[in-house]
């Protein structure tokens, strides 16, 4: 038996402001450390002891990692990846939702957000929110950073990360992964085996641990999310 520990990072200074965030680096309000915090405790309080973490390049999931890790009292590190980083929203990064949805209509902006293969528009290389002109992406090849991404895309790169580098490692050890509300949902997708339809319907609440109990063959058996008077359906259970 083993468990793997999903979260999204609390609340962002760009959640708050109900922008796409996708790489741009923000990092957390007082409230998503509040958010964090709390999840750190409903963790503790489980007594499942973490093998490894993980998280993405983000600042927002980086620090929600490390408040938890506080809480749990853990000096493990944690193995930062980019292919765990929220979707590259392209050309509407930055953009406030409400205003997008004003501006060309709810059912096209939903579409873009929930839609499985659909891209925004390419943000343009000169702009400060293109991660090639952001500090985090220093280190990476050019040739790898998005303009854009559907949900599609994501999951392709959060899957291979998750079944070279996680999968075998839940062999009898507990991991817990601090990401983002479309790399968590990519995740879902593959490990409950949601379809298309189903995944554009599944919400990911922020800073609440979605903890997934697995058999020998790391098949799921169970989940729950901790904070019960904010769960959300899986669809599946």
């Amino acid at each position: 038996m083993s468990f793997l520990i999903l979260v999204r990072h609390g609340q962002s200074t760009w959640n708050l402001e109900n922008k796409f965030t996708g790489w741009v680096d923000v990092d957390l309000t007082e409230q998503g450390k509040l958010e964090a915090e709390k999840a750190g405790t409903l963790i503790k309080e489980t007594d499942i002891k973490i093998n490894f973490y993980y998280s993405s390049l983000q600042l927002r999931a980086n620090n929600t990692l490390k408040i938890i890790q506080k809480i749990l009292k853990s000096e493990n590190n944690f193995t930062r990846a980019w292919q765990l980083n929220e979707r590259h929203y392209g050309a509407f990064t930055g953009l406030n939702k409400i205003e997008m949805s004003k501006k060309i209509g709810e059912e096209k902006v939903y579409k873009f957000r929930r839609s499985w293969d659909m891209r925004p528009e390419p943000l343009s290389k000169d702009s400060p929110y293109h991660p090639i002109n952001i500090n985090t992406y220093e280190k990476m090849s050019k040739e790898i950073i998005p303009d854009t991404e559907s949900l599609k895309d994501t999951y392709e790169r959060v899957i291979k990360f998750y079944d070279t580098e996680i999968h075998e490692k839940l062999i009898n050890q507990n991991i817990l992964i601090s990401a983002h509300g479309n790399s968590i949902r990519a995740l879902c997708k593959y490990l409950f085996k949601l379809s298309k339809d189903e995944i554009s319907k599944l919400e990911i609440p922020t800073g609440n641990p979605l903890v997934i109990e697995l058999d020998k063959e790391i098949k799921i058996k169970s989940c729950e999310y901790l904070d019960k008077n904010r769960s959300r359906d899986l669809l599946v259970f």
